[in-house]
């Protein structure tokens, strides 16, 4: 059901508006690579750009009651999301393997040599900064922060709510031990709520810490957390190795571009690539920031990755797209790039699977 537009919901869009209309390019930072600015940051030198404000406006208006808090499911497998016993044993049956396990939009449970890592952690029912407004999840995750194993990792993409959602990471069990691994500027997050040790890299640097190495990539995205900042912390795609030489590409959101062919010189060869293949239509909208299924698979196959996996579907309506829209391209761009079926993986909810070797 739609709830009626109130008077908060209204100022923060009319905010968002003044921000929008002062938006301007900002200048290379002096002696800094060129995603640093005088700003904040930006995507690599070549990457397709956004559309203005003024194109992209007409459908966040549309939204708006989407933005206030309502919600719409779509149709989904009746298998799409597992019972919690079978999540469970999911991954109880699998100990001391190298594994994944999908919990619904980009929040991973990697596995590997011994180490449990936890991706772009969302196990709350809204993304946004006031609750009850904002995107709200059509289903649930698959385990609670209370059902998920000791963590030893959280990897974040970027700064957005959906991937980077403070009531998850404040409540995460044994903080104290947990390693956090992010771009640049977020570190303070994760500092503020008493994690271990927070490990900020800017693209291209690397990080070695119990017996795993995490590489920060560049991706073609942004970033925003405030009506008044827009893209002043960074976002990165992650290399994630452990001591057996299983590598993990984490991609976050992403757009396509001739970044990832050149990331692939320094940095191939993935046994897996984690790829956002949602919320990608309209494409006035989507373009430069997330892309068309396909061009996410192209991403990882740039990257010579020898699996994909399908996420960032089936779990909150961010874009027009449909889940088997997302699914359908996924698969039929896996033809065009002549990517063996058995090499597209489309997870449900809760399930867990052993991680491929290249």
């Amino acid at each position: 059901m739609i709830r009626p537009l109130n008077t908060v919901a209204l100022s923060i869009f009319a905010a968002l508006l003044l921000v929008l209309t002062g938006c301007s390019k900002p200048a290379q930072m002096p002696g800094k690579p060129w995603h640093h600015t005088t700003e904040g940051y930006r995507n690599p030198a070549g990457s397709p750009e956004r559309n203005s404000w003024t194109d992209r406006l007409p459908w966040l208006l549309s939204k708006f009651t989407t933005f206030a808090g309502a919600t719409e499911k779509p149709v989904l497998p009746p298998t799409h999301i597992l019972p919690k016993a079978q999540v469970l044993e999911g991954l109880k049956s699998t100990t001391g393997k190298n594994t994944i396990t999908w919990l619904g939009h980009m929040t991973a449970l990697l596995r590997i040599d011994g180490k449990t890592i936890l991706t772009d952690p969302w196990l709350t029912s809204h993304a946004s900064p006031i609750r009850p407004l904002g995107p709200k999840r059509y289903v649930p995750p698959a385990l609670t922060v209370n059902e998920l194993p000791p963590i030893d990792f959280v990897v974040i993409s970027h700064s957005h709510f959906d991937h980077l959602d403070l009531p998850t990471i404040e409540t995460l069990p044994n903080r104290s031990h947990i390693t956090a691994m992010v771009p640049l500027g977020l570190g303070k997050y994760f500092r503020e709520r008493g994690y271990g040790k927070v490990i900020e890299l800017d693209w291209e640097k690397s990080a070695a810490s119990k017996g795993m190495i995490f590489t920060a990539l560049p991706v073609i995205h942004w970033s925003k957390r405030s009506l008044f900042a827009t893209n002043d912390t960074l976002w990165a795609g992650w290399a994630i190795e452990g001591k057996s030489g299983a590598r993990v590409y984490f991609g976050g959101d992403a757009e396509y571009g001739p970044i990832y062919a050149e990331t692939a010189k320094r940095h191939g060869g993935f046994d897996i690539a984690l790829l956002s293949i949602g919320a990608f239509l309209p494409r006035v909208v989507m373009h430069g920031a997330h892309c068309v299924p396909e061009d996410c698979l192209r991403i990882g196959h740039d990257l010579r990755a020898q699996t994909h996996l399908a996420m960032h579907w089936g779990t909150v309506q961010l874009g027009d797209d449909q889940p088997d829209q997302a699914l359908q391209r996924f698969r039929s761009g896996g033809k065009t790039l002549g990517i063996s079926d058995r090499n597209l993986w489309v997870m449900k909810i809760g399930e867990t699977r052993i991680l491929p070797k290249r």
